[in-house]
C-alpha cells in the first residue's frame, strides 16, 4: 500500500510521435522536469515506479488536452483506453515530495497548515527549448521563516527527484510575477511575519508545454492532483536521472544581496570555504583594511547576478593586469562590462588595453 513518505509524480501522457522531444526537453530542463520513468508506447502500468497501478485510474482528477486547449477534466481515462495505445507516459518528480522531509527538520509548510493546495506561478523565464516544446517555466512558492532558510534549501537540495534547491528566494517580480495573491495553478498561500517568498521549479511546467505545442490529443494530472508512487521520497532514490549520491560539499548555503528588492542567492559549501579562505588571505595581508565576514561571498553572487557590470579605476595608464583579466572574465560569463576612468585627455597616448568578448575575438584596442 502506498502512502505517506513516498515520492509523488506529475504525469504527462502524450503521442509516441511527440515522445521522443518531450525526453530531450525533461533532459534540458530537470530542475521542473525530473524524469522518473518514460514509459512503452500504450503501457498502462509501471512497474519500475508503482507495482500495480493502472495509470488511466491511479490519478484523482486528470485534464484532456485538444489542439493545444484543456478541454475538459475526468475522474479516469477508461474511456480513452483505444487512444492510448498510441500514448507514451512520462512520470516526473513533484515538490511534494519533499514537504514531509521539510516537517520532519521543523520548518513549517505553510500550505499544509492552511490546508491548500500550493501556489504555482507562470514566471517569466524561458526554458530550453526542445523539438516542438518551448514554454516559461513554471514554479511553486512557499513562505518560509528567513532564519531557516540554510536548512530548507539543504533539505530540498538533497531530493532532486522533488526539484532540488530553490530558483528563487526573494521578490516575486524578478521572476515576472506581479501578484503572489493570483497564482496560475493551485490556491494563495498567506505569509506570516518573518517569511520570506522561496519558489521552486515545478513540474506543471510540463502543461505549460503541452499548451505551446498543441498536440491533437494528450493527458495529464491535474495540477495538485498527483500519482503515488512506491518510491521514498528521500535522496537515495535511484532514477533515470540520479544514480550516485549527492557531494555534502555542493549543498548550497544562503545569502542575503538586497532588501529592496528582496534577494537571496545560493552558492555551494565548497564554493564559499574558497572564497572565505581568499578573504582570510587579504585580510591577513591588509589588516587596516578589513573585509567584513562574507562580504566577499556577497560580492561574487551580486556579480553572478549582474548583467552589466562597471570597473572603476583611477588612471588608466596605471590600469594592472589584474583589472584586465577581471574584465576579461566577466565578458566570457556574458556580461556587459564597463571601464570608469580619469578623462581621456590625462591618459598617456601610448597606453592600450585589450578586453576579449566572448567570440574570442579581440577588438579595436581602446587607447
Amino acid at each position: 500500500m502506498r502512502g505517506k513518505g513516498f515520492q509523488q509524480a506529475n504525469v504527462t501522457m502524450l503521442p509516441v510521435s511527440l515522445a521522443e522531444d518531450f525526453e530531450a526537453f525533461c533532459r534540458m530542463n530537470s530542475a521542473p522536469l525530473p524524469l522518473i520513468y518514460r514509459s512503452c508506447p500504450g503501457e498502462t502500468h509501471c512497474p519500475p515506479v508503482a507495482k500495480d497501478a493502472d495509470i488511466r485510474t491511479d490519478i484523482s482528477r486528470y485534464c484532456i488536452y485538444d489542439n493545444g486547449k484543456m478541454v475538459k477534466t475526468v475522474s479516469n481515462l477508461k474511456k480513452y483506453s483505444n487512444e492510448f495505445r498510441d500514448i507514451v507516459c512520462f512520470y516526473l518528480g513533484c515538490s511534494f515530495g519533499f514537504e514531509g522531509k521539510l516537517k520532519e527538520a521543523g520548518i513549517p509548510v505553510r500550505n499544509v497548515e492552511q490546508k491548500k493546495n500550493v501556489s504555482m506561478y507562470r514566471t517569466s523565464v524561458p526554458c530550453v527549448p526542445a523539438g516542438v516544446f518551448q514554454c516559461l517555466l513554471v514554479v511553486t512558492m512557499r513562505p518560509v521563516p528567513a532564519q531557516m532558510l540554510d536548512t530548507v534549501v539543504e533539505v530540498t537540495h538533497l531530493n532532486p527527484l522533488a526539484h532540488g534547491a530553490p530558483v528563487h528566494i526573494g521578490d516575486p517580480a524578478l521572476l515576472g510575477i506581479q501578484d503572489l495573491s493570483r497564482p496560475a495553478y493551485g490556491d494563495a498561500v498567506e505569509q506570516q511575519a518573518g517569511d520570506v517568498p522561496v519558489f521552486w521549479a515545478c513540474g506543471v511546467t510540463s502543461v505549460e508545454a503541452i499548451l505551446r505545442a498543441k498536440p491533437a490529443l494528450a493527458f495529464s494530472h491535474s495540477p495538485g492532483c498527483m500519482f503515488l508512487t512506491d518510491l521514498p521520497d528521500s535522496s537515495s532514490t535511484s532514477s533515470s536521472i540520479s544514480s550516485s549520491p549527492i557531494d555534502p560539499h555542493l549543498i548550497p548555503l544562503s545569502f542575503k544581496l538586497s532588501q529592496n528588492p528582496l534577494l537571496y542567492s545560493l552558492a555551494s559549501k565548497r564554493a564559499v570555504h574558497k572564497i572565505r579562505q581568499l578573504e582570510n588571505i587579504i585580510n591577513k595581508k591588509n589588516p587596516d583594511a578589513v573585509i567584513d565576514h562574507d562580504a566577499l561571498v556577497r560580492c561574487c553572487l551580486a556579480l553572478s547576478h549582474a548583467s552589466s557590470v562597471a570597473i572603476v579605476t583611477h588612471h588608466l595608464n596605471r590600469l594592472s593586469p589584474g583589472t584586465v583579466a577581471m574584465a576579461n572574465m566577466l565578458m566570457s560569463l556574458g556580461k556587459q562590462v564597463t571601464m570608469v576612468t580619469d578623462r581621456i585627455d590625462s591618459i598617456q597616448k601610448s597606453v592600450s588595453i585589450e578586453v576579449y568578448p566572448q567570440t574570442g575575438r579581440p577588438p579595436e584596442a581602446k587607447r
